[in-house]
């Protein structure tokens, strides 16, 4: 296997292909196509996102934990009441937890799935 289309949008089967269960693929199917340069670019793709988004929310929180530990006169900096700096940096760990989750979810519905849809299509299809 050198190529995947991975220009063909639709990962449904054809509509001959309906009843006919999904072929299962074997152990040279698969080593195929982890070979092939399809699926290298999606694991590129993945990696491009996950590690420096990995990177960039260790640091933040690392910095969180360390702001708690050393700097107390910081982080009790009142805002407003008895809401200080630490609890709304710790209320935004939260909040960019949930901001991290919706940017890869936006991302794997827009890069991964379709070309894993496409490797899967192609890997349970006839032509595999």
């Amino acid at each position: 296997m050198t190529s995947i289309d991975l220009d063909d949008e639709s990962t449904e089967p054809r509509r001959s292909d309906a009843d006919a269960p999904p072929r299962t693929p074997s152990a040279e199917d698969f080593a195929a196509v982890q070979a092939s340069p399809q699926f290298q670019e999606l694991r590129s793709r993945l990696r491009r996102f996950v590690f420096p988004m990995t990177a960039l929310f260790l640091v933040w929180y690392l910095s969180y934990v360390l702001l708690g530990a050393y700097a107390h006169d910081f982080m009790a900096h009142k805002v407003f009441g008895n809401i200080n700096l630490g609890l709304l940096l710790g209320l935004a760990q939260f909040l960019s937890t949930f901001a991290i989750t919706a940017l890869y979810v936006r991302f794997a519905n827009r890069e991964l799935d379709p070309r894993a849809g496409a490797i899967r299509h192609y890997l349970e299809g006839s032509q595999a």
